[in-house]
């Protein structure tokens, strides 16, 4: 087993996720490779000293280069704002070390152009956070797709909706602002990434983007609060998405269901153990979606349970997500999603975007 110095970038919601999955990846997994927490980075010295302490760093700092310049960290993950993923992307290239890097990869898809050329430059392992396509049951959906249980694929509706903003009274904060902390910024990549994982490419589409609630206490609304777009996949599929922050009563509403020649699938991340299959064979009578529970059967479950129907949950997705890191790391071969994975994810958004402003069809390569 070999030692890695793990330098994290930002100490919050993502930071303690990734924080725990790298001091328990080693355990889970049994990986060659075991990460030392060595440095983690916040916003400011005293808020960086509670995270060192509460996630057991050996070190902190209020200064991200003072971590990516540090011998001891020898890989970073970047969890923090969007607007800082590219500086510290190119620096740990520059210094070539190895980048996990937060979705979405960068705050617009020149940042993301300009990641993927340092990432490619520097040879190093890079992979971008798509934690929720790493359930067991979202796994499982992808393999029986690519080995044609369902037959040609006909459609595929996703959506990625949540209701954190859907009360009009909700204070202005920092969601509220900027393009990368809107919807399309901030939950769509996920259900995008989950398309692309699925069905592959995006050729053509056409978007709807709006914000509903432009006035809240405490300020003015400068972001998108839910879009929808239709698309056509390269594979010839058809293809709906819808995305939300104000899709009251939904909590996790990362959903999919694909329709294929010879059956269908359906998938909810709010009962993210289960996976629901119709096969369209035998009597018509008999026929119906099969509820399918996850278990040591289904791919990265086995490692976290022994019990089927006992079930993981989001943390575990993100200590998978280390795993792939680290064999990244360790092999020297690119593990999906790299930075490009994550720029077609950018791209899609900018056709959206491009699509919703002038009210047309977009190609998605033109972008």
């Amino acid at each position: 087993m070999t030692e890695l110095g793990v330098g994290i970038i930002g100490g919050g919601y993502m930071g303690k996720a990734h924080s725990v999955a790298m001091a328990a990846v080693g355990a889970v997994f049994n990986t060659n490779l075991r990460p030392r927490l060595e440095m983690i980075c916040a916003s400011s010295d005293t808020s960086a000293e509670h995270y060192r302490a509460a996630y057991g760093f050996d070190r902190c700092t209020a200064d991200w280069r003072v971590l990516v310049n540090d011998s001891k960290v020898d890989a970073v993950v970047i969890a923090s704002p969007q607007e800082f993923h590219r500086a510290i992307a190119e620096a740990a290239f520059a210094l070539g070390k190895p980048v996990f890097c937060e979705k979405p990869l960068g705050a617009s898809i020149e940042d993301s152009r300009a990641m993927v050329a340092a990432a490619e430059a520097s040879g190093v392992a890079n992979m971008v956070g798509f934690n929720y396509i790493r359930t067991p049951a979202s796994q499982y959906a992808r393999r029986l797709i690519c080995e044609g249980v369902i037959g040609d694929i006909t459609w595929f509706r996703g959506e990625h909706t949540e209701d954190f903003l859907s009360d009009p009274q909700t204070p202005a904060n920092w969601r509220t602002s900027g393009d990368a902390n809107g919807t399309m910024g901030d939950l769509a990549p996920h259900m995008i990434n989950a398309a692309l994982a699925l069905l592959g490419p995006i050729d053509t589409l056409i978007a709807e983007v709006e914000t509903v609630h432009s006035n809240r206490p405490n300020g003015t609304v400068t972001n998108d609060d839910h879009g929808q777009m239709m698309c056509r996949f390269a594979r010839g599929a058809m293809g709906q998405l819808y995305f939300s922050r104000i899709a009251t009563g939904r909590k996790m509403g990362y959903a999919y269901e694909v329709t294929g020649t010879q059956g269908a699938i359906r998938f909810d991340q709010e009962d993210q153990n289960a996976l629901w299959l119709y096969i369209a064979n035998g009597p018509e009578a008999t026929r119906g979606f099969t509820k399918i529970l996850t278990g040591p059967a289904h791919p990265d479950y086995l490692p976290f349970c022994q019990g089927p129907g006992h079930g993981t949950g989001y943390q575990d997705q993100i200590i998978i997500e280390a795993r792939d890191f680290l064999q990244a790391i360790e092999t020297g071969h690119p593990v999906w999603p790299t930075f490009r994975d994550g720029m077609e994810v950018n791209q899609v958004i900018a056709a959206a975007m491009a699509s919703s402003r002038d009210k047309t069809w977009k190609d998605v390569s033109a972008f």
